[in-house]
């Protein structure tokens, strides 16, 4: 079977040759029970790659069972899953089976699969090792036959870093990796989707389809496109339902676009900002407060250590500290130095007044703060929040419950 055929009877658009590659591969590993990972940003379509490989392949007459583990909560992930037993938590009023045992001989999808906790973690590398699962609840292993397709938007080499994500699973469940591009680098292919989903849309809502003037052609792939084609697909029907007009110009297409004003910079990778990175200057200067006052700290301890003659803190590195000649000079600097972090923040932070009362924050307010001003840049999206605060979605769902910000 040929890319073209594939792209017809699976409704792939486009005639990039990152996205061939990506068919091609799934077409050779599909025949195999290799395990597979699929990347790429949020909104590319990842989601295709797993069908193709299932319908390719011996099992495609099995079960494909597509799980969101992003959205499963941590407490209830391990029997969504892999099941559970009869009295094994509360609420477990019989046995049920988890989707691997749904997907036996079958295919299985885990999207967001970087968005497990550790512990599951460990029980898929046994589902991927030995072929066994076991139910919570229960001592007992049981064997299943379960093809895994993984697909994820995050940089699992960081997580693997910073002890998000097991090593050994990884290079388990990215036997072969397949890349999808984003829009922005599909240039050729983004006026080919619009009409396409203008014509699907056309059908659903038995209008007229929409159509581009040249001028709107140009600023729709000008625009860099961080929701990809998801993006670009819920555009697409806000035209065919609200705009009476149906052939669309540059002028209403702004209109649908935010920040257009940007979209004719040179398009560039977009990657979710990382822990510790902010957006605006009031949160850069939070960040700096913070270094300063751990800084401060340990050195108003040593120099404190250093006129009493006493021993150097452990957590200060000695050989920060003045040379002995220099004490002279102590008294001023351990004065000066004598600021709290208070009094710093409101020096450095030009507060208007109405928010004078909260220039002595404490830690829990700032993070209230920022988490507030993620969702606000955002719109309410929280998945993408979660991603520009460097933290799991399910971590920004239980900070939200814990500070009552629903």
């Amino acid at each position: 079977m040929k890319i073209q055929e594939i792209k017809q009877r699976f409704g792939i658009i486009g005639t990039n040759d990152v996205l061939d590659r990506a068919i091609f591969k799934a077409m050779q590993v599909a025949p195999t029970d290799i395990s597979v990972l699929v990347t790429g940003e949020s909104g590319v379509g990842k989601e295709a790659i797993p069908k193709i490989i299932h319908h390719l392949s011996h099992r495609k007459h099995a079960p494909l069972v597509a799980v969101n583990c992003g959205a499963i909560p941590e407490g209830t992930i391990d029997s969504e899953l892999f099941g559970h037993e009869k009295g094994s938590f509360t609420g477990a009023t019989g046995a049920r089976k988890g989707y691997f045992e749904e997907a036996d001989n079958g295919t299985i999808f885990m999207d967001e699969v970087g968005e497990l906790p550790m512990g599951t973690q460990v029980r898929l590398l046994r589902v991927l090792e030995n072929g066994e699962i076991i139910r919570v609840g229960s001592s007992k292993a049981q064997k299943v036959n379960v093809r895994v397709v993984g697909a994820t938007n995050a940089d699992m080499l960081r997580g693997i870093e910073k002890n998000q994500f097991r090593e050994d699973l990884f290079y388990r469940l990215n036997t072969v990796e397949i890349n999808l591009p984003p829009l922005r680098d599909r240039k050729g292919d983004i006026h080919l989707l619009f009409r396409k989903f203008a014509q699907d849309f056309a059908q659903k809502y038995r209008v007229p389809g929409v159509r581009l003037s040249d001028e709107a052609i140009r600023v729709l792939e000008a625009y860099r496109w961080p929701g990809n084609i998801r993006q670009l697909r819920n555009l697409v029907e806000q035209l065919c339902v609200i705009e009476n007009d149906k052939e669309i110009d540059a002028e209403v297409l702004k209109n649908y676009i935010p920040e257009i004003d940007r979209s004719n910079l040179p398009a560039r990778m977009e990657t979710p900002v990382s822990k510790g990175e902010f957006k605006t200057e009031r949160e850069i200067l939070y960040k700096v407060l913070f270094d300063m006052r751990s800084d401060i700290s340990n050195l108003k301890s040593a120099v404190q250590s250093i006129i009493k003659g006493g021993p150097l803190n452990d957590n200060t590195d000695e050989h920060s500290i003045i040379p002995h000649e220099d004490l002279s000079n102590m008294e001023p600097i351990s004065r000066s130095l004598g600021k709290n972090h208070e009094e710093i923040s409101q020096e450095t932070l030009d507060l208007e007044p109405s928010e004078a009362s909260n220039s002595n924050l404490s830690l829990q307010d700032l993070e209230i703060e920022m988490i507030k001003r993620a969702i606000e840049r955002h719109r309410g999206r929280r998945k993408e929040a979660a991603e520009e605060l460097g933290i799991s979605e399910r971590t920004l769902y239980r900070k939200i419950k814990q500070y009552d910000l629903g």
